[in-house]
């Protein structure tokens, strides 16, 4: 994952001004820091899950594809309404590994 990645991630997944709060909600130095932590947790465990999908030989499709929905579970978990960013960010790159590792169709 390049830079440009990492940026768009935390682009998208950034919820200082989330639709659903209004303007004058701003985030505390605080919160700003929690969230760019959970961020970067996030980006940490979906680098690992996909290094796993990629390196392991021994791992099946079922173990794989179980990885990549305990991931979707963790990330929405973390950020239960940025459903929309992980489809955008992640999802494409998982389903592009499970093809290339396991050539699906």
């Amino acid at each position: 994952m390049g830079p440009g990645e990492v940026n768009a991630d935390r682009d998208l997944l950034h919820t200082q001004h989330d639709s659903s709060t209004s303007e004058a909600t701003q985030q505390t130095p605080e919160e700003l820091r929690e969230e760019q932590r959970k961020i970067r947790r996030l980006q940490i465990m979906m680098n690992m899950v996909m290094s796993v999908i990629s390196q392991d030989t021994t791992l099946t499709v079922d173990e794989a594809a179980e990885m990549v929905a305990d991931s979707r579970r963790a990330a929405l978990a973390m950020f239960p309404d940025k459903e929309l960013a992980y489809n955008l960010i992640y999802k494409p790159r998982l389903q592009r590994l499970m093809r290339e590792r396991y050539r699906i169709q």
